[in-house]
């Protein structure tokens, strides 16, 4: 909650009462302090305890500027900090490596973590060529050990036509290796639709420059890679473990709905990174199609009623930013239903007759065919089969983000 008192702006933070981690807005409480004596830009602390309405509570000083990446990404009032941004972002993650530990920070493998969070959920043969290719190519173990911020991305970041104001969302800071975090701020979820690789802001040199004059220790460009790639594996499974939500009945928005047919984006982005495919044009099926009459069924058909109500989401007036944001969603996924009405089948016939061709019947067997290298001969085919099947994802669930940029 936003408010304010006196001459005071403030935020409350407040956890719902049943909160399954009591601790963590102490620890967050505890983690400004330290942001705040190593110089990086955080909200100041008000105050913090244990007992608001029988829930934690934080209380902080509340910043100004803007944390939505498109307006930061596009808007003209931010065009002169923009250039300067990835150096910037780089000096401010070598001061915040820098700072003190507090307790009860997680101190875990990271390559383990994401690989017993992936085990929730059925096997995807695009994640395995991901986890293949990380433990075939995990950099040397460093001895650089660090408190690591976790969710340092474009949209965690406060900023103003001056520069980073703030650093916030501290929730899943923990303990391992710095180069996490820059790798975190490259991958290609938080660019944006922007070409650029840091944030959608500049270029990875500029980042390590940046942090290095901080004083921080540059990762290698190589090292840095890697990082990329874990951090864009993360968001897949991370994107897998939010559609749950929907898929098991616990959250039946719309919004976690639409994250289960994302999450092919995160899988292209994945082939992306690990050099396996290019951006490429397909055309919307949608720009394509034609009515068809449906006997005895009076005209407009289905597909003319889905388009008619996807228009209405659009263009009524909705009375506040989360019901506009919740109605194009809604769009979209109706969008996603038309598309899939008109090339489903085809699309499930290809899939079937590519899974055959490498004596697999079913994505969980090509997923434990690469996991277990039994196809290790035939890569070439499994790579171009795990290929086809997203492009035919995305045709049907945002066919414009296979020509997206990288970088």
């Amino acid at each position: 909650w936003s408010f304010d008192a006196g001459d005071r702006a403030l935020i409350l933070r407040r956890d719902p009462p049943g909160s399954p981690d009591p601790t963590a807005m102490a620890r967050e409480a505890a983690l400004l302090a330290s942001a705040a004596a190593a110089g990086v830009p955080v909200p100041a602390l008000a105050d913090h305890g244990d007992d608001l309405a029988g829930a934690p509570f934080l209380i902080m000083e509340r910043l100004p500027g803007e944390t939505i990446p498109r307006r930061l990404l596009r808007d003209d009032r931010f065009a002169a900090v923009r250039p300067a941004l990835a150096r910037e972002l780089g000096a401010t993650l070598a001061r915040l490596h820098t700072m003190a530990p507090v307790p009860d920070l997680p101190d875990l493998d990271p390559l383990d973590a994401i690989t017993e969070h992936y085990a929730n959920f059925e096997p995807r043969p695009a994640v395995e060529l991901a986890l293949r290719w990380l433990n075939d190519n995990r950099p040397p173990a460093s001895d650089r050990r660090a408190v690591v911020h976790g969710d340092f991305r474009n949209g965690n970041l406060m900023i103003d036509e001056t520069g980073v104001r703030g650093v916030l969302d501290w929730e899943l800071t923990h303990l391992g290796d710095p180069a996490e975090d820059l790798g975190w701020l490259c991958t290609k979820a938080w660019r944006f639709n922007s070409p650029h690789p840091v944030g959608g802001f500049g270029s990875r040199e500029d980042l390590l420059a940046g942090y290095a004059s901080a004083g921080g220790t540059p990762p290698t460009l190589e090292e840095l890679h890697w990082w990329e790639v874990y951090g864009t594996l993360r968001w897949t499974i991370l994107c897998r473990h939010q559609a749950e939500r929907y898929l098991n009945g616990s959250d039946t928005s719309i919004e976690y709905a639409l994250l289960g047919r994302r999450v092919c984006e995160q899988e292209h982005d994945l082939l992306l990174a690990l050099g396996l495919t290019e951006p490429t044009t397909v055309q919307d099926p949608l720009e394509t199609a034609q009515p068809t009459d449906t006997p005895p069924h009076d005209r407009p058909n289905a597909q003319a009623l889905i388009d008619a109500v996807g228009t209405f989401l659009l263009q009524a007036t909705q009375p506040d930013d989360r019901l506009r944001f919740h109605a194009r969603v809604a769009a979209a996924a109706l969008a996603i239903a038309r598309r899939e009405l008109l090339l489903g089948e085809t699309h499930k016939k290809a899939h079937e007759k590519r899974l055959s061709n490498l004596d697999c019947d079913s994505d969980t067997a090509l997923a434990e065919a690469i996991r277990e290298g039994t196809l290790d001969p035939r890569m070439d085919e499994v790579t171009q089969a795990v290929r086809d099947s997203i492009v035919d994802k995305l045709t049907v669930a945002n066919p414009r983000h296979l020509s997206l940029p990288t970088a």
